[in-house]
C-alpha cells in the first residue's frame, strides 16, 4: 500500500491516479458534506461553477434540492445556504439533494473524480475514513488537501495528518504500507503536535482567521471536533457524493 499526501490539487501528479483519493477540506466543504449526509441529505452534487450549479439545480423540483454557494467565506447571491456545517440539521436537508459549489473543496474532488474510489475525508469522519481504508485495503492512496487558492492549508494538512497517523500507528496491516512521501511524515508531525489543540490551530490557520472575522468560531469549534460523525461521502458518479454503507 502506497499512501501519499499532496497539500493541493495543483501539486497532485498529472500523469496517474491512486486507487483510492481522499479530498479533504476541513473549512468547510468535506466537513459540510459529512454533517449533511449524516443528516439524512439525499446526496451532494458539486461544482465548481456557480452557474452551472444553477442551470443543473433547476432540473431538480424546488422541494426537493438545497443549494449552497460559497465564496471567500461568504454565501453567494442567489444560494439558499453558504457552506456552513451547522446549517446542515435534519430538518432543513433530509431527503434533498444538496447542489454545493464552494472556493477550495470542488477543486480538489474535481481533480480526483476519475480515481477508481473517491472519499471525502474531513476531522469529525476521520474514523470512518479510516475503516473504509482498512477494510478496502487500497494499493494506493492520495490525500488531496484543499489548501487556499492553491496554497498550503494547515486544517487540510493536519487533517492528513489524523487520517495517516490513524493508518500508520493503529492499522494492524501497517506494515502493508510500503511507501510514503515527505508531506506524510510533515502532516502526522503537525498532527501529533496539536491532537490535543485543534481548535487553536484552525484559529491560526488563515482561512480560520478569515472565518473568524466573518464570525466563524462556531463553526470552527463544530470543524475540529475528531471523530464526532460516523458516515462516509463517497462518489457514485462524477461529483456525486452519497453516504456509504
Amino acid at each position: 500500500m502506497k499512501l501519499f499526501v499532496y497539500h493541493t490539487p495543483e501539486l497532485t501528479p498529472t500523469d496517474h491516479l491512486p486507487e483510492c483519493a481522499i479530498a479533504v477540506d476541513v473549512l468547510r466543504a468535506t466537513t459540510t458534506i459529512a454533517t449533511a449526509l449524516d443528516s439524512g441529505a439525499e446526496a451532494v452534487q458539486v461544482f465548481s461553477d456557480i452557474q452551472k450549479l444553477m442551470d443543473v439545480s433547476t432540473e431538480w423540483p424546488e422541494d426537493q434540492r438545497l443549494r449552497f454557494g460559497e465564496r471567500g467565506g461568504a454565501k453567494v447571491e442567489g444560494c439558499d445556504l453558504g457552506n456552513s456545517p451547522l446549517s446542515c440539521t435534519p430538518e432543513v436537508v433530509k431527503g434533498k439533494r444538496i447542489f454545493m459549489s464552494t472556493t477550495n473543496g470542488t477543486r480538489a474532488l474535481q481533480r480526483v473524480e476519475a480515481a477508481k474510489s473517491v472519499i471525502t475525508g474531513a476531522l469529525i469522519n476521520r474514523q470512518s475514513v479510516v475503516n473504509y481504508i482498512t477494510s478496502h485495503e487500497p494499493e494506493s492512496i492520495w490525500i488531496v488537501g484543499s489548501g487556499w487558492e492553491g496554497q498550503f492549508s494547515l486544517e487540510d494538512t493536519v487533517c492528513a495528518g489524523a487520517i495517516a497517523h490513524s493508518l500508520l500507528t493503529e492499522f494492524p496491516l501497517s506494515s502493508a504500507v510500503s511507501e510514503v512521501n515527505d508531506e506524510v511524515i510533515a502532516a502526522i508531525a503537525l498532527y501529533r503536535q496539536w491532537q490535543e489543540d485543534l481548535v487553536e490551530l484552525l484559529q491560526q490557520a488563515s482561512h480560520g482567521k478569515r472565518l473568524l472575522s466573518l464570525n466563524g468560531i462556531e463553526d470552527i469549534e463544530y470543524c475540529a471536533q475528531l471523530d464526532s460523525v460516523h458516515v462516509l461521502p463517497i462518489q457514485k458518479e462524477p461529483g456525486v457524493l452519497v453516504s456509504h454503507h
